[in-house]
């Protein structure tokens, strides 16, 4: 079964499905006029002055913002990277910004969309995102997908965004402080039951306050020692762009991977930290208090800049200017070793910072999941929804992983699959409703 699986995943993960979600990316970015890009300073501006918003939603724009990152930023940033780097070379971390580039405009539309098209259930509470957009935007002979990405997101984020996440928090506190795997499950249970039991506010609450500092907190620790290591930064970079196109890098004796395995693994990783495509982000963004789609589409294409632009990035430059790489090691271990080498219980830091992305991303991503089960069920399945969450949190700490993570991998690829369907023939619906947002002076200012 495994072996199955694992050629399903090969398929679903292949070229034809990074070439998709670049190729949606650029259609997307280019029919924006890289509007996405040129805007950045006016989504910060944005995201300052939304931070209660007005208009229908359940949580602010700000917040709404920070449930989608509480959800991507996580093991992805700290392991996704370190993979990624360990297996493709340098050269995978320049692949990952260009697939962070194109994905901003994936993210834009995704949550344009999204507000555009989102519903009030049967309580009251907002609902968007993919399965949405595809029912209300799309001819019938469509409506298949949006169940089938319901389906696919209702079940994906059991494992990945779940007991995946757990597992990784056990092995780390079992490694660093000899924790047993089980207790941490149960505290995990208690304190991420605690969050999700009280609904998308208190998730956007604990998500406002904890991603902005343990984001920053990481920020600051890789600062310090890209700062103390400042004279191999040019090299560094050189290194990262050199490798992206020749496939072996220009320091530190290590023979490089080929240009595939940088392009292939940088694009896999940079989408797997980012979600640009997945569709899952939108459904966060469809929750905010906003009569404006184009507004909420620049807040939430900037979670794609924080999470790979700036937190991978520090990842990378950490690991590439530390020189770890030669050494074989992979994930976590291989950050967490550029971190101790740089400056005395930086292992440490990583293994907070682990541990708090983790979290962060357990309950963001219940969020997705109660809304595709709200899609297919109703209302009345939230409160099932979120005990069984719960419930499959201590799980994960005590079970082998390799099979469900597989088939949960798998899963994520088939979500994107009906969203970039949707997001392609959507396209010009969103370069509208962009055009007029900008041209018209009571709307665009």
């Amino acid at each position: 079964m495994a072996d199955v699986i694992a050629t399903i995943n090969g398929w679903a993960w292949g070229p034809v499905m990074l070439v998709l979600l670049l190729g949606t990316g650029l259609y997307l970015s280019l029919g924006l006029r890289f509007m996405t890009i040129r805007r950045i300073p006016a989504a910060l501006r944005l995201l300052l002055q939304g931070r209660h918003g007005k208009g229908g939603g359940d949580i602010s724009p700000f917040s709404a913002l920070m449930t989608s990152l509480s959800a991507t930023i996580g093991t992805g940033n700290i392991a996704g990277v370190a993979t990624a780097v360990a297996l493709g070379g340098p050269g995978a971390l320049f692949w990952m910004w260009m697939t962070a580039l194109v994905g901003m405009g994936t993210k834009y539309a995704e949550a344009v969309c999204a507000v555009h098209f989102r519903e009030q259930d049967e309580q009251g509470n907002y609902s968007g995102g993919p399965m949405y957009y595809i029912r209300n935007g799309l001819h019938r002979r469509w409506h298949w997908l949006g169940y089938a990405f319901a389906l696919f997101g209702g079940l994906a984020g059991f494992g990945l965004a779940n007991t995946v996440q757990s597992n990784s928090v056990s092995q780390v506190l079992q490694g660093a402080f000899s924790i047993p795997p089980l207790a941490t499950g149960l505290l995990l249970m208690v304190l991420v039951g605690a969050v999700i039991l009280g609904g998308i506010k208190r998730i956007a609450r604990v998500a406002s306050w904890l991603v902005p500092i343990m984001a920053f907190a990481y920020v600051l620790m890789g600062l310090v020692v890209i700062l103390a290591n400042h004279a191999a930064v040019p090299g560094a970079i050189v290194t990262i762009v050199e490798a992206a196109f020749t496939g072996s890098a220009a320091a530190g004796g290590f023979a490089g991977a080929s240009v595939w395995a940088a392009l292939r693994f940088g694009v896999a990783r940079g989408i797997f930290s980012n979600e640009a495509g997945l569709g899952s982000a939108p459904i966060a963004h469809a929750a905010a208090r906003t009569d404006q789609p184009v507004q909420q589409g620049m807040i939430a294409m900037l979670g794609t800049f924080i999470d790979t632009l700036v937190v991978c990035t520090i990842t990378g430059l950490v690991i590439v200017i530390m020189d770890v790489i030669p050494t074989g090691t992979t994930g976590a271990s291989l950050t967490s070793m550029a971190f101790a080498q740089a400056f005395p219980g930086g292992e440490y830091v990583v293994t907070l910072g682990l541990c708090l992305f983790a979290f962060t991303t357990m309950i963001g991503w219940s969020f997705y999941g109660e809304r595709c089960v709200v899609f297919l069920f109703g209302a009345r399945a939230i409160l099932p929804f979120r005990l069984a969450w719960v419930l499959a949190i201590p799980v994960g700490t005590v079970v082998e992983l390799n099979l469900i993570w597989l088939i949960a991998d798998t899963l994520n690829a088939f979500m994107a699959l009906p969203n970039l369907i949707a997001l392609i023939l959507l396209g010009p619906l969103v370069f509208r409703l962009t055009r007029e947002y900008w041209t018209n002076p009571f709307i665009g200012h």
